[in-house]
């Protein structure tokens, strides 16, 4: 439902007497008991995704995707259980989603960190440091979009080559053509900035 554009602010109550009443209504498809719902559990979810992830945005956005998923699950939705708790457990597992997509490419990028401090401890604080992470980001995006899907699932999620090949419907020789292309792409790239070339080779082979 990407037309429901949904915030805090915009919604309005109709008193409906019971909770129980409105996720009734909800199930059978009423737009006006979703925002309803909405209007009473906005607040507290942002709170409570927010104690988690100290970034409004990303509060602001579990909230979105938490209603969003009870929109589409609507008619999935169990009366006589609480709605309440219902709604903080998708919460809860998004919350944990975002913690872990966090941790996947702080680890991605970790590798660089270490390896220019271990190599020259004065480009930690160098004032290109952030720019160099950023390119980085920036050239994998450049690169056609089942390669690119290739290269992160083998170099950030660790994915083993024969499952990237099951998974793509594709020879493993694929995968690791691919996986070569890329590299040898990320290498050129950099060489253009005298990016050391044994910076790339610790981060991207294995």
């Amino acid at each position: 439902m990407s037309n429901l554009n949904l915030s805090v602010t915009s919604l309005r109550t109709n008193n409906f007497q019971t909770e129980q009443e409105l996720v009734a209504l909800l199930q059978k498809g009423s737009m006006t008991a979703f925002e309803e719902l909405f209007e009473h559990y906005s607040q507290k979810l942002f709170h409570f995704s927010y104690s988690y992830l100290k970034s409004e945005s990303e509060a602001e956005d579990i909230v979105q995707e938490v209603f969003l998923k009870i929109w589409e699950n609507r008619s999935k939705i169990k009366t006589g259980t609480s709605f309440q708790s219902y709604l903080f457990t998708i919460a809860f597992n998004s919350i944990k989603k975002s913690f872990n997509k966090k941790s996947k490419q702080d680890k991605f990028h970790t590798n660089l960190f270490d390896f220019l401090s271990t190599e020259n401890s004065t480009l930690e604080n160098h004032p290109d440091y952030e720019m160099l992470l950023s390119k980085l980001d920036a050239v994998i995006e450049q690169m056609p979009e089942r390669r690119k899907e290739i290269f992160l699932l083998r170099k950030k999620d660790g994915i083993p080559v024969r499952d990237i090949a099951e998974k793509m419907n594709i020879s493993a020789k694929t995968v690791e053509n691919q996986i070569t292309e890329a590299m040898n792409y990320l290498k050129k790239e950099f060489g253009k900035d005298q990016i050391s070339g044994m910076l790339f080779f610790y981060i991207f082979l294995e």
